[in-house]
């Protein structure tokens, strides 16, 4: 036991807290076991899928940690399959809260990798391996720590339901189908969001986002037909120059930037810890979403542009039918990241309006993709994830943020129920590898992720 104090305790001053944290060697070994057992499994979607054994080994884990097997599904999908894992409240008339997360992660080609993406490894201090940052170890942390809840003898008043998706990376079809069966839940804490940012340098915590909202997903394809003919007789109506024109028109616009009240706290926060030029950007446009100096300047910068409003940006073009002819269809399409508060329809008529090209039809083919509202600024949310950070990271600044991608929360928000990102994982920008090459994280996230989740679990069950 007193090994694993001081293992807990180093590893605790590796991630840079200052809180000396109970330990929980048990918990902690389990998340990290688990973890590399899922990694292990190949979740992605297609042929080989084995999302169903991740399922399978998640189950195991909870039954034997005290679940009863009847309170433990699991729901086979095509080729993928979803769990819900539910942990009886003393009171049936609270909504449950869920914790939410996912089973599934992006294609890894070995060949392209320093390690084999499947083959996890613990090395320098970092778990590798595709889905060590997004989310299996998050899903691990989180078992894990209901499974030392159960063991430490706790009893929710309120429901606690566990749920991981299956196809949160492809089309989402599962995070449909769990959403609308748990659409009576009080709200969601999805540990595939929010999270905290590491000093480049030092490797301490800089401060803590949850994620309250998030822009909508949104593909429009882009098709201009003739009847062509022979290239040695051209025509002014070209149809893959007709598409160009339009293409370069969107590619040069820049919808209307905007705030709301969580991007308003989380760029004034964020601001704190920018290059200079760019955290004066964000205070300005914070002041004034008018300044035009301050836009300018974020919406040149890559990482700042998608904070500010919505984007659009062509990421596929095919056209032509032969080398020796004009072309008869060109098509093209058009991927948004919609700011909340607009409707699909009404960013397609405002491109269309900016391509300026009759010619050009628009069509929406987005799949697995709604628009949603914010989530509530909750103060019982608000203030059971600041305790609940503050015991492992005292005085690390917590805001809300708004996430840029889509997740499984927005199915939760589409059919009414609150869901706030709320991943407790501490990494280095430069070192977040998500979707990328040599995916990892640093296993001294374990004991105070454990620690956190023992705070904010019991706080929201109570």
């Amino acid at each position: 036991m007193r090994n694993a104090m001081i293992g807990s305790l180093i590893a605790t001053l590796l991630a840079g807290t200052a809180a000396a944290l109970p330990a929980h060697p048990q918990a902690e070994k389990q998340a990290l076991d688990l973890a590399k057992q899922a990694i292990a499994l190949r979740s992605v979607r297609g042929p080989g899928n084995k999302t169903p054994e991740v399922a399978a080994l998640y189950k195991s884990a909870l039954v034997a940690g005290g679940f009863k097997d009847s309170d433990v599904t699991i729901t086979p999908v095509d080729d993928t399959a979803y769990l819900i894992a539910t942990w009886p409240g003393s009171d049936p008339s609270l909504k449950p809260i869920v914790i939410s997360g996912h089973m599934d992660v992006v294609e890894a080609n070995p060949k392209d990798w320093t390690r084999d993406p499947f083959t996890p490894i613990v090395e320098n201090g970092y778990l590798f391996g595709r889905g060590a940052t997004d989310m299996k170890l998050d899903g691990t942390l989180a078992i894990a720590s209901l499974i030392e809840l159960k063991r430490e003898g706790y009893k929710p008043k309120r429901t606690i339901v566990i749920e991981f998706s299956g196809d949160e990376e492809t089309t989402m079809k599962t995070s449909g189908l769990i959403a609308s069966k748990l659409s009576n839940a009080e709200l969601v804490l999805n540990i595939d969001g929010g999270g905290g940012a590491l000093d480049e340098k030092t490797g301490k915590p800089l401060y803590f986002t949850w994620s309250g909202a998030e822009k909508a997903y949104a593909d429009f394809e882009l098709t201009v037909t003739n009847p062509g003919g022979h290239s040695s007789e051209p025509r002014a109506d070209n149809a893959i120059d007709q598409l160009a024109a339009g293409l370069v028109r969107i590619g040069e616009y820049h919808f209307k930037p905007e705030l709301n009240d969580l991007t308003r706290q989380e760029l004034a926060q964020e601001s704190k810890y920018e290059a200079p030029e760019i955290g004066a950007a964000m205070r300005a446009f914070v002041a004034n979403p008018e300044d035009k100096q301050a836009i300018a300047t974020l919406t040149a910068n890559p990482a700042t542009v998608g904070r500010i409003g919505t984007t659009c940006v062509a990421t596929m073009i095919n056209g032509g039918h032969a080398l020796n002819a004009l072309p008869q269809r060109a098509t093209a399409n058009i991927n948004c990241r919609i700011f909340p508060g607009h409707p699909f329809p009404q960013v397609m008529a405002e491109l269309q309006r900016v391509a300026a090209e009759p010619a050009i039809q628009f069509k929406d083919v987005t799949e697995g993709s709604v628009p949603t509202p914010p989530s509530p600024l909750r103060p019982d949310l608000v203030q059971a994830i600041e305790t609940s950070i503050h015991t492992v990271y005292p005085g690390v600044p917590v805001f809300p943020s708004q996430s840029s991608g889509a997740s499984d929360s927005m199915w939760f928000r589409h059919v009414g129920v609150p869901s706030y990102g709320a991943s407790p994982v501490f990494i280095k920008e430069s070192e977040d590898f998500s979707h990328g090459l040599n995916e990892r994280t640093p296993i001294s996230n374990i004991p105070p992720a454990i620690t956190y989740y023992l705070s904010l679990i019991p706080a929201l069950s109570k």
